[in-house]
C-alpha cells in the first residue's frame, strides 16, 4: 500500500476517561466488527480487562476509511491509562506518527496525562497530537473550563481542540476524517537507499521494529511489529538483529482486531509475524527483525523497564516449582515489562522474586498466574529495593523484607525517593497535606492549574506511597485527585524489619521493612487482620508481630472445639472425666507439634492494603 494512505496513530488517556468505549465506535463507524460481534470493550480481549473495566494490554487493530474518493488504511493501538501500564504506552507510541489525547470533559486535566503526554510527543517533540475532549454528552461536563486546560497544556488554538462522545459517537467521525488530515503518513528511514540509481527494490531489504509480542503454544512467538522498511512476506527466511536467531516468517498478518492473515506487510503497517520459535528469550521488545540474506542495522530500540516493587513467588506444593517456572517464562512472552529470577527460602522452599512496576503490575500479574496456569501460590509483602550499610562497611542490596539484616547490624539504610506531582481541586488541599505528612511527603511548587484545580508537586519515599497512597488520595479527594511519578535519588531510611509469627513460627511471606514510627500501628494492624482471615486450627495459637527484638503485639486465635463426650449418657462421671483428660493431652501435643497451614487467598487478602 502507498504510504500516503496510512495512518499510524494511539489514543493516549488518564485511566478510566473512555479510550475503550471512543475506540469502540471507531470499529463500528469504519465496519472493521460486524455488527453481531460487536460487543463493549471490544478491545480489552483477557478476561482480567473485562471484569475490571480497565485496559492492561495494548491492542493494535487496522482499520479502513474512505474520504475524498480515497480509502485510507488507520492503524491504531489501543494503550493503557495506569502509572503501572505507562512501558506498555511508551511501546506503543514508539510505533506511531501521532496520539489522540483523551482528556474527560467532566474531570479534566489529570495527573496522568502530564506524563503520557511527555511520551507522545517524542524525543525531539516531532509526533502530532491531536486533543480531544470525551464524555461531552454528560450532564457534568464543563467543556468551556476544560477547554481552556487543554489550551494551556499544548499552546494551541481553542479551534483545534475536537469534542466526541465514546457512548452516543457523536464527533467520532469527524475525528476519523481529522486523523487523516492531521497525522502524517508514515516514512521510511531509508528512502533514499531504496530509491534510485544502484538502489535496492523495497522488496528485497527489510526493518520492523518489535513493540510487544505473545506466545502461542501452537504457533510459538507472536512479534507484533511495526514495518520501518521495505517487505515481509510469508515463507521468507528472517533474524532477530539483537538475538542473532533465524527463523521463517510461518504467516504474516494484521488485526482486524483478531489475526487476519495477509501475503505480505509492506513499509508504515502495523502487524504480526508468526515465527515458530518456542524458546524463551529469543524474542526481545525493541529488537529489530531483518532479512537473514540481506541484514540491515537495527533500529534504536526502547529502554528497559526499570522495577520499583518486589514480591517473592513460590508454589504452595513444592512439585508445582517447575510449572511455576514455565508459566512466568510463557507469561513473560506476553509481558515483558516484569522482571523474574530464581530463589530459594529455607521455609517456603525454592520459587522466584519477580519485579513489577507497581502494585497494580503486581496484583495483575499473580492473577493471570492463578488463573491461566491454575497455580497455587505464596506471594510474599510487597517490598522495595534497599541499599544497606553494614558495621563493617559492606554494602548490599535487598530485594526481600525476609532478607532485612537486624537492626543491631546495621549502620545505614538508604531507600529510593519519588518526585510525584499531584492535581486535584483546591477545596481537597488541606486533606491532601495531612495524608502527604501520615506518609513523610515533603511539598514543594503549589500553582493553580485551570479552573479552580491545584498541582503540587511533591518528594516522598517509594516504600509510602506503596502503602495504599493510591487510595487514600481517592478517598480523601472523593475520586477527584490523580498522581503521576517518577522514582528519583536514594536516601537514608530509618525503617526496621516486621516478622509476623503464627504460632511462634515467623512467616516469611507476611514480613515487611516499614518506618520505625509507625512499627507498633503496623504491627497491631497486621496480627488483627491475620487473625479475622486465618481459618481456626484445631489448637489454640498465638498470632504475633515481631520488631526491634520483642513482641509488640498479640492475638490468641482459640482451636477448635469437640464435646468428645457428646456420645455418652448415663454412668460414672469419671468416664468424661477420662475422656476430657485424653483430649486435653491431645491438644498439648498438637499445640508442640502441630504446623498451620495458611490458605493461598490468606495471602493474597495479606497482600492487598485495602483488604480489610
Amino acid at each position: 500500500m502507498d504510504l500516503k494512505h496510512i495512518r499510524n496513530f494511539s489514543i493516549i488517556a488518564h485511566i478510566d476517561h473512555g479510550k475503550s468505549t471512543l475506540a469502540d465506535r471507531m470499529l463500528e463507524i469504519t465496519h472493521t466488527v460486524p455488527e453481531r460481534l460487536m460487543r463493549d470493550q471490544v478491545l480489552d480481549s483477557m478476561e482480567l480487562e473485562r471484569e475490571r473495566g480497565i485496559t492492561i494490554k495494548m491492542q493494535p487493530v487496522r482499520m479502513e476509511y474512505a474520504l475524498g474518493g480515497e480509502k485510507y488504511v488507520l492503524n491504531l493501538i489501543d494503550t493503557p491509562g495506569h502509572v503501572d501500564f505507562s512501558y506498555e504506552v511508551s511501546r506503543a507510541l514508539k510505533a506511531v506518527e501521532g496520539s489522540i489525547l483523551l482528556i474527560d470533559s467532566t474531570q479534566g486535566v489529570q495527573a496522568q496525562t502530564l506524563t503520557t503526554l511527555a511520551m507522545a510527543r517524542g524525543e525531539e517533540g516531532d509526533k502530532k497530537i491531536i486533543p480531544v475532549l470525551t464524555k461531552i454528552d454528560s450532564p457534568l461536563a464543563r467543556i468551556p473550563e476544560v477547554k481552556d486546560e487543554v489550551v494551556k497544556l499544548l499552546n494551541c488554538g481553542v479551534d483545534e481542540i475536537l469534542q466526541v462522545s465514546g457512548r452516543t459517537g457523536e464527533g467520532v467521525e469527524n475525528l476519523l476524517q481529522e486523523i487523516i488530515k492531521r497525522i502524517p503518513a508514515p516514512t521510511s528511514p531509508l528512502t533514499p537507499l531504496l530509491t534510485g540509481e544502484g538502489g535496492q527494490r523495497s522488496g528485497e531489504v527489510l526493518r520492523a521494529l518489535i513493540f510487544d509480542f505473545k506466545y502461542s503454544s501452537h504457533r510459538g512467538v507472536i512479534v507484533f511489529v511495526r514495518v520501518l522498511d521495505g517487505k515481509v512476506r510469508k515463507g521468507e527466511s528472517l533474524i532477530f538483529a539483537v538475538s542473532g536467531e533465524k527463523f521463517s516468517a510461518l504467516e504474516v498478518g494484521t488485526f482486524s482486531p483478531e489475526e487476519t492473515a495477509r501475503e505480505s506487510l509492506s513499509s508504515g503497517e502495523i502487524g504480526y509475524i508468526v515465527t515458530g520459535i518456542k524458546k524463551p528469550g529469543i524474542a526481545s521488545v525493541g529488537d529489530t527483525i531483518t532479512k537473514f540474506s540481506n541484514p540491515l542495522p537495527a533500529f534504536s530500540g526502547y529502554m528497559q523497564p526499570m522495577p520499583v516493587v518486589w514480591a517473592s513467588v513460590f508454589p504452595e506444593d513444592a512439585d508445582d516449582f517447575s510449572i511455576l517456572k514455565q508459566s512466568l517464562g510463557k507469561l513473560k512472552l506476553s509481558d515483558s515489562s516484569f522482571s523474574y529470577e530464581e530463589e530459594s527460602s529455607g521455609s517456603l522452599g525454592r520459587g522466584f522474586r519477580c519485579g513489577f512496576l507497581g502494585m497494580l503490575h503486581l496484583e495483575i500479574i499473580t492473577e493471570r498466574l492463578k488463573r491461566e496456569f491454575n497455580l497455587n501460590l505464596v506471594i510474599t509483602t510487597p517490598s522495595i529495593v534497599y541499599e544497606v550499610e553494614y558495621n563493617n562497611g559492606k554494602k548490599e542490596k535487598i530485594y526481600s523484607p525476609y532478607f532485612f539484616p537486624d537492626d543491631s547490624s546495621l549502620k545505614n539504610v538508604f531507600e529510593p525517593w519519588v518526585n510525584a506531582k499531584i492535581i486535584s481541586p483546591s477545596e481537597y488541599i488541606g486533606n491532601i497535606m495531612q495524608i502527604l505528612f501520615d506518609h513523610e511527603g515533603e511539598v514543594g511548587d503549589t500553582e493553580n492549574f485551570g479552573d479552580n484545580r491545584s498541582s503540587l508537586s511533591i518528594r516522598m519515599p517509594l516504600r509510602e506511597l506503596m502503602r495504599n497512597f493510591f487510595d487514600e488520595l481517592k478517598s480523601t479527594t472523593s475520586g477527584y485527585g490523580s498522581i503521576s511519578y517518577d522514582i528519583a535519588e536514594n536516601r537514608k531510611a530509618d525503617v526496621t524489619r516486621l516478622d509476623i509469627l503464627v504460632a511462634d513460627e515467623p512467616v516469611p511471606a507476611f514480613s515487611k521493612v516499614i518506618s520505625k514510627k509507625r512499627v507498633e500501628i503496623e504491627a497491631e494492624e497486621s496480627v488483627d487482620k491475620l487473625e479475622k482471615l486465618l481459618p481456626r486450627q484445631m489448637f489454640t495459637l498465638k498470632i504475633q508481630g515481631k520488631a526491634l527484638g520483642r513482641i509488640i503485639s498479640s492475638r490468641t486465635l482459640s482451636g477448635m472445639k469437640k464435646d468428645v463426650t457428646a456420645h455418652m449418657y448415663g454412668g460414672d462421671i469419671t468416664r468424661k472425666m477420662k475422656l476430657r483428660e485424653k483430649q486435653k493431652k491431645g491438644k498439648k501435643k498438637m499445640k508442640e507439634r502441630g504446623h498451620v497451614n495458611i490458605p493461598q487467598d490468606v495471602f493474597l487478602k495479606m497482600m492487598r492494603s485495602s483488604e480489610k
